[in-house]
């Protein structure tokens, strides 16, 4: 074997037991008993120790220093050169992290979850705040070992988003906040106006997981290699190309809640599908980044879920589904109110002009957490106060405020601002598609998702980590990441709807 075989031959070795893992915390979250709760914990905080110690040995003999010397001089070229570029880039990060604390960190995530859903359940923050406390401090410590210039959020957000840094970040937000606040309240100002309470019903839920599996199956999502599951919270986890597993949440009186998150995290779903399976293990199989990754699920929900040409295929599939009360609604007035925009309390649940906000102040206040601006326990009262300023809304418990959210419980601060980022990347995205594809809102119409997904396997699945986010999106947009395509599809859209 080569070296650069017998590389490739560990990674996926490593991404083989990590399947295993992943495997693990998908069950934790969609089968498990909740008795397993603790000795899932001890578990998986013992599969990620020796994951992590897998890893760092892989260049317990100098494989890696070695070829990574050779890509210094310039010896390696194409995938090899971006197999050991990415690998070294992980390595580097995961080395300088001891195993007490990556056992530590799964540990403290696994029993914060279950802590987190009681706590959630009951409306009692104090429950889950010692668990918020620890997983701070077990995040700043993972900083300081990793090491940053400016701030330490830098350092959790750079394994979200690799060279993406906070001050970077915060001007991106900054911006887009600047717009939107306004920009709902021209919405809120505006005479005309959506009513969308005739969307609410009685749909059995056999019938809506029928519905949400034909509209992944349609828009191309291959059941033989994946499944659809529900959750409390909706998620993807990609195994493997050919098993990937999604999962949504169902409401008896409103079908929407149950179609948006399908399709979105059907979108997650058929990047992992897209990914090259020859390569598995390595960075050519593996996503650019979560902000590339929350562009696919967020153009697939928003972009083409809330559009006319999707729903003219899938408009009479759901109203034969649900006659009443479809078939008494015609097809521009629901698709105005399926994007109706509306403050509200929960994320997943808010629309596409005013979800960037929800991410916004989450932001803000995981970036002072780790900073040492905020004090969790102050983090329900600055929820409050930063849901009244930028969306105008009250908050009557943690419930329905800072409790929402899982990511936190997991440990995965530094998550948050790949979601507006995988919005300004899906609107680039967008915009090149169309203008590459003729015709393809026309093809949609039809019932064929075939050109969208091709487009997006030729240019962004298929490639794996070959390019880094910015140079991925410049390279197919012919322009650097800019929020003003977000803003214009915005201002274009809901200027339609709302007479702006």
């Amino acid at each position: 074997m080569t070296n650069m075989e017998k590389l490739r031959s560990r990674l996926q070795e490593i991404a083989r037991i990590g399947s295993l893992l992943n495997i693990a915390l998908w069950d934790q979250e969609v089968n498990m008993p909740p008795k397993a709760a603790d000795s899932r914990a001890l578990a998986l905080a013992e599969a990620s120790g020796l994951l992590h110690q897998k890893f760092v040995s892989i260049d317990s003999d100098g494989l890696l220093s070695g070829l990574k010397a050779e890509l210094d001089a310039g010896a390696l070229s194409g995938g090899d050169a971006v197999v050991v570029r990415e690998t070294w880039r992980s390595f580097e990060r995961e080395k300088k992290l001891p195993e007490r604390l990556v056992k530590e960190i799964a540990l403290t995530a696994s029993q914060a979850y279950e802590v987190w859903a009681e706590a959630r359940k009951k409306d009692d923050f104090d429950m889950f705040l010692p668990w918020l406390r620890k997983m701070v401090k077990l995040k700043r410590e993972e900083a300081e070992y990793v090491g940053y210039a400016d701030s330490p959020y830098d350092a959790l957000l750079d394994a979200y988003e690799p060279g993406m840094t906070s001050k970077e970040v915060t001007k991106v937000l900054s911006d887009l906040k600047g717009f939107l606040v306004p920009f709902i309240r021209k919405i809120k100002a505006s005479k005309s106006k959506v009513d969308d309470r005739r969307l609410k019903g009685k749909f059995p839920i056999e019938a809506q997981e029928s519905f949400n599996r034909l509209v992944a199956k349609e828009i191309g999502f291959d059941f033989a290699a994946g499944r659809l599951d529900k959750a409390t919270h909706p998620f993807a986890t990609g195994i493997n190309p050919s098993d990937v597993r999604l999962t949504t949440r169902y409401l008896v009186e409103d079908v929407f809640y149950s179609i948006g998150s399908t399709v979105h995290e059907a979108g997650h779903g058929l990047y992992e599908q897209g990914l090259p399976g020859e390569h598995f293990g390595t960075p050519l199989a593996e996503s650019v980044s979560l902000g590339i990754h929350e562009s696919q699920s967020r153009m697939w929900e928003n972009m083409i879920g809330k559009s006319e040409p999707f729903w003219r295929h899938f408009y009479p599939k759901l109203r034969k589904a649900f006659p009443k009360p479809f078939r008494e609604i015609p097809l521009k007035d629901f698709c105005r109110m399926i994007s109706k925009a509306r403050p509200s309390l929960i994320r997943t649940e808010s629309d596409e002009v005013t979800y960037n906000l929800h991410i916004i102040l989450r932001y803000e206040i995981e970036k002072g957490m780790i900073e040492g601006t905020i004090d969790p326990a102050d983090t329900p009262r600055i929820w409050k106060e930063k849901m009244k300023e930028y969306l105008g809304v009250d908050v009557p418990n943690d419930r329905e405020g800072v409790l929402q959210d899982v990511h936190w419980a997991h440990g995965g601060i530094g998550y948050f601002p790949t979601y507006s980022l995988g919005n300004l990347y899906a609107a680039q995205f967008y915009r090149a598609m169309k203008k590459d594809v003729k015709g393809i809102e026309r093809k949609m119409s039809q019932g064929d998702f075939m050109p969208v997904l091709t487009w997006l396997r030729k240019n962004i699945h298929s490639l794996g980590k070959t390019y880094r986010a910015g140079e991925l999106v410049e390279r197919v947009t012919g322009k650097p990441l800019d929020s003003r395509y977000f803003i214009e599809y915005l201002e274009e859209k809901y200027g339609r709807i709302y007479g702006l």
